[in-house]
């Protein structure tokens, strides 16, 4: 089943076809209905949750008068303002993440490049903990065990019928930082190994041998989906994040991403590593 998110962005995208359709501007159905630019640009994006009255608006000043085409979009209205499981945790989880998460749980495939941590859908439950302890914020040990709760259940998605395609670059700090101490190290190594060798995930090591690189000060990640059109591109800083649509900007991350690789180990070299690295990489545990 789609997630909410997902429903919002695909009835954003039909609501931006037919206004282009129909030759309006954005602005010039904004100022029709007595909307804010900034309103349809966050309805045609998918970052806000539609009432059925504005699409209703929306459609009869689009032109849309068929019945079966106006149940249609109401239905679909009416889909996307249902909760996601991540709802539950919304006390752990900023507004910001959840519009990523509820992304993540339908993307059809995800490319990811990180810099200094192993992205949080391939995370075991002690590496989690080990980054949220530290976490400026200073939660507390029951936000703790929900944040990393609902880091685990992301990782859900692997057992879906239809499960992601997964291609994760990492920059070598990422798992030379002992996050957790060598024991945890080791335990999220193997977990990456398993992960690759149980499902459609691909890892490749960015060695610091390769000196300067595409990207250098941004991790980011970029979503694609089945049946909605356009990928999206989601980088996050501390307290925020931003996601990218247009063209230029996902063609931008695209070839970064390709450089990247060219760069990085390739996939049975960088599994070979992560071997080598979680046997002897991290001393002696007890």
């Amino acid at each position: 089943m789609d997630s909410p998110t997902v429903l919002r962005r695909r009835l954003g995208s039909e609501l931006r076809r037919l206004r282009e359709r129909t030759g309006l501007q954005a602005k010039a159905a904004a100022d029709a209905l007595r909307f804010s630019a900034t309103k349809i640009s966050r309805i045609e994006s998918g970052q806000t949750t539609l009432k059925e009255s504005d699409v209703r608006a929306l459609l009869e000043l689009y032109g849309v008068t068929d019945e079966a085409e106006l149940r249609q979009f109401i239905s679909l209205t009416r889909r996307s303002t249902q909760r996601g499981w991540w709802h539950d945790y919304g006390d752990a989880l900023p507004d910001w993440f959840q519009t990523y998460v509820g992304m993540e749980s339908d993307a059809a495939r995800i490319r990811a490049y990180e810099i200094e941590l192993v992205p949080g859908l391939l995370q075991t439950a002690d590496y989690a903990r080990a980054i949220f302890r530290i976490s400026p914020s200073a939660p507390s040990s029951d936000e703790i065990e929900r944040r990393v709760k609902l880091r685990i259940q992301r990782q859900e998605i692997f057992h879906r019928a239809d499960p992601p395609i997964v291609r994760t670059i990492l920059n070598e700090a990422v798992l030379r930082r002992p996050i957790g101490g060598p024991h945890v190290m080791r335990e999220q190594v193997l977990h990456l190994i398993e992960l690759v060798e149980r499902y459609e995930v691909t890892i490749q090591v960015l060695p610091f041998s390769t000196g300067a690189h595409a990207s250098m000060n941004t991790a980011f990640h970029i979503l694609s989906f089945a049946d909605v059109p356009g990928d999206v591109v989601y980088v996050e800083a501390l307290t925020s994040s931003l996601f990218m649509e247009r063209e230029s900007d996902i063609a931008h991350h695209e070839l970064a991403f390709a450089r990247l690789s060219e760069s990085a180990m390739n996939p049975q070299d960088s599994l070979s590593w992560m071997q080598k690295l979680a046997t002897e990489g991290y001393g002696r545990v007890n």
